[in-house]
């Protein structure tokens, strides 16, 4: 009686090489003084977290909060929205 043996494939797993270095994530926010910045906010109408996400290129926990730091400075007002999100405008428009 004879066994046939198949040779055991190689396991599949983690590598033994140098690990990939890890980078810690950080996000710096614009600067809000920035005539830049508050030119591209005054061309959008309403001012939302998906708008300001899409404009520039940020997550939306991110834009909730330029969004609200905006508000705190009084550069922004909320006008409407309900529990779940917030429209703005600028407060000099």
């Amino acid at each position: 009686m004879q066994t046939d043996k198949k040779p055991e494939p190689a396991k599949k797993g983690k590598s033994k090489g140098p690990m990939p270095e890890k980078k810690a994530a950080s996000i710096s926010l614009p600067n809000f003084e920035d005539e830049k910045f508050i030119g591209e906010l005054s061309k959008m109408g309403a001012l939302t977290p998906y708008s300001i996400a899409s404009q520039f290129n940020v997550r939306l926990s991110v834009a909730r909060d330029i969004l609200e730091e905006l508000e705190r400075r009084r550069m922004v007002k909320a006008e409407g929205g309900n529990a779940r999100i917030r429209i703005y405008r600028l407060a000099g428009a």
